[in-house]
């Protein structure tokens, strides 16, 4: 969330309207930066807070959030100092070992990274790390499959925020791991797409800790008096740069501590 007293957007509803188009007709749009490049990260979330009633009104649930921009790496390219975040819906879960349709996205990218399921209440402000594991039922192995409604990957801060951070599904692991007993810093992971290896990473990639990303949430939330509630999924970023993703691949993601998460891209479910 962002203070909406800096808010300069011009008609945040019919920005949300072009989204929620073009995720139904899988058409991207050109970006709301080419025509206003003022807009910023407040801007974005003011398109973002009208975007998510229309999609919940299709009768969409909210399961958690996902939060991007948490490597160093990534906020140096687009030039920020935060991450960003999005909601996570329902209707985008997709279970470990299945198929993935790639008829609903435009053009989709695949990222492994960790995510936390909340086991209690978490409202900020002055949530910590530490409060955050205390918070937390457990971690699992996880991929995202990143989309943007935007031309090309064309796109500045404030579009990525007003597309709920560019998400376009999730594919968890059913076992979620207490976080007791190991540092969720040195979880290291191995991506691999058709048995070969494309990437690795480790935790750490994301804000020097994935807790200190679910308390960065917590925090950002709190300031609108939203808490993360039980059984709440959070995202906490990715660990390697986003790989290409298209039917025939499958992808597997394999986390220390965490196991192994898995999906198969298929054209379509109706074939």
């Amino acid at each position: 969330m962002a203070d909406r007293s800096d808010v300069r957007v011009v008609d945040p509803r019919g920005k949300a309207a072009a989204l929620y188009e073009a995720r139904r007709t899988r058409v991207p749009i050109a970006p709301f930066t080419d025509t206003e490049p003022h807009l910023t990260l407040a801007d974005g979330y003011a398109v973002q807070a009208e975007l998510v009633p229309m999609l919940l009104a299709d009768g969409d649930e909210l399961i958690g959030y996902k939060v991007g921009l948490t490597s160093l790496a990534m906020q140096r390219l687009i030039g920020v100092e935060s991450p960003d975040f999005g909601p996570v819906l329902a209707s985008t879960r997709y279970a470990d070992g299945g198929v993935v349709p790639m008829d609903r996205f435009i053009s989709p990218r695949m990222e492994a990274e960790i995510t936390f399921v909340m086991g209690d209440s978490l409202l900020g402000p002055g949530v910590t790390a530490d409060a955050a594991r205390q918070a937390v039922s457990g971690a699992a192995a996880s991929m995202e499959i990143v989309d943007s409604r935007f031309e090309d990957w064309r796109l500045e801060l404030a579009d990525t925020v007003a597309d709920l951070a560019s998400n376009g599904a999730l594919v968890v692991s059913d076992a979620f791991v207490p976080v007791d007993d190991f540092d969720s810093r040195l979880v290291g992971m191995v991506l691999s797409r058709n048995g070969e290896l494309v990437d690795t990473g480790a935790g750490a990639a994301a804000l020097g800790d994935p807790l200190k990303v679910v308390a960065w949430l917590a925090n950002v939330l709190g300031e609108h008096g939203l808490a993360l509630e039980p059984g709440h999924l959070v995202m906490t970023g990715a660990l390697h740069a986003a790989v290409p993703l298209a039917a025939g691949d499958v992808f597997t993601a394999e986390f220390d501590r965490l196991g192994t998460v898995s999906v198969r891209a298929v054209d379509s479910l109706d074939l």
